[in-house]
């Protein structure tokens, strides 16, 4: 598969993440698709940036931690100002499998959709969250669902790739907080045509995950709150 018309940038938001960096990076180079990889380093106190630009990354560097809403929103505005067609996104943790970024880039190039989720909870994922974890994303695919009036399984996937008219608004208009679940309902409702596809997922090779048991509620809390106001506000326009 090649992108010959195409012009693609792959967009990793990432806080210290400098070890697990150089097999991302590795992974999205081994497929076969011509990108461009940007790093967002979000205030790393590591050596994020220093990993990512010596494996052949463009690098933003924010000035301190903004948080993954900012950082994300960071990556769609260089895309869209640096004049890319397409922009996926990954996390910088190395769970999300490169292996199927031309699966969604098909179903941009093809013209089938305009937003492409890679969910874990798709038929034949086989990904299996903690208790906590799956009860909120329960929950959050049943009233996105019933918001937008279409089927989602992952709402909070950090696994997606768009193209040039979504992007537009994502660098506009992402939400800070909660960027996946929010920018979803937010594109849904301007009628941006949004499609998931079944992922795998690998475990984390460094670090760990700031979601503990105890802050899933929390979390959960937060963000229902915070979808039901993105439901609430004016539909955004292309």
């Amino acid at each position: 598969m090649t992108n010959r018309h195409k012009k693609i940038v792959i967009m990793i938001p990432a806080y210290n993440e400098a070890q697990n960096l150089p097999a991302v990076i590795a992974d999205i180079r081994r497929q076969p698709l011509d990108v461009d990889i940007l790093v967002v380093n979000d205030g790393s106190v590591d050596d994020t940036a220093v990993v990512a630009r010596n494996n052949g990354a463009f690098v933003v560097d924010l000035p301190y931690n903004l948080g993954i809403g900012g950082a994300v929103q960071t990556g769609y505005r260089f895309a869209y100002e640096m004049g890319y067609d397409i922009v996926g996104r990954l996390d910088g943790d190395g769970q999300h499998d490169a292996r199927h970024l031309p699966e969604l880039y098909q179903n941009i190039s093809s013209g089938e959709a305009d937003v492409v989720i890679g969910s874990r909870y798709k038929e034949g994922a086989g990904y299996t969250a903690s208790v906590s974890r799956a009860v909120g994303i329960k929950l959050f695919a049943k009233v996105v669902s019933r918001i937008t009036k279409q089927r989602f399984t992952d709402t909070t996937s950090g696994f997606w790739m768009v193209n040039h008219a979504a992007m537009a608004i994502l660098a506009n208009h992402l939400p800070s907080d909660y960027p996946e679940i929010e920018g979803l309902v937010m594109l849904s409702r301007a009628n941006f045509r949004v499609c998931e596809v079944s992922v795998t997922m690998k475990p984390r090779q460094h670090g760990s995950s700031s979601i503990t048991p105890l802050h899933s509620f929390y979390y959960v809390a937060k963000v229902l709150l915070s979808v039901l106001l993105e439901a609430m506000r004016k539909p955004v326009t292309r």
